[in-house]
């Protein structure tokens, strides 16, 4: 693999983010979700900052962003964390480095706990945010339906080492 290159999602980035986000959502086991929405609908979900692509030359390899938990106030410190590597990139560092990166832009721009919920059987998932200093916090049974299925929903969180969390 030559250099990936990080750099800022841009909204002429849409069409070759949302062919990874399919790819993910064709697994069954990345998202809720059953389709892809516009860009317009996905730029209202997520923060305006704390939005990355993977690149190697003109190829996009994934993605990673943070949306708001809740729009009250007490939790405009917390993200939850989207993070999508393209098949043909999987299990060759990307997402570690799109993470890394995300986490350094969590905390530059004052977001002290990024969180994440992973189905079960999503295990590469599950092991980059290990790797990635997450911690597991606990299980939500049965949270929603994704085609027809209950699934449950594993939870891991990142507190920030550098943002005032005392």
């Amino acid at each position: 693999m030559k250099k990936i290159l990080l750099r800022a999602m841009l909204p002429g980035d849409w069409p070759f983010v949302s062919k990874i986000y399919a790819e993910g959502i064709a697994t069954g086991y990345a998202t809720f979700e059953n389709q892809i929405p516009t860009y317009e609908a996905w730029s209202k979900a997520h923060l305006d900052n704390c939005r990355i692509v993977a690149l190697e030359g003109h190829k996009y390899l994934g993605w990673a962003a943070l949306s708001p938990v809740s729009s009250r106030c007490v939790y405009g410190g917390v993200g939850e964390v989207s993070i999508y590597i393209s098949k043909k990139a999987r299990g060759k560092g990307v997402g570690s480095k799109l993470m890394q990166s995300l986490i350094v832009q969590s905390e530059e721009n004052g977001l002290w706990t990024i969180q994440s919920g992973i189905f079960p059987e999503n295990k590469g998932s599950i092991r980059l945010h290990e790797k990635m200093g997450f911690r597991y916090i606990g299980k939500r049974e049965r949270i929603g339906k994704r085609d027809g299925i209950w699934k449950d929903n594993l939870l891991f969180e990142r507190r920030s080492s550098i943002v005032g969390v005392d």
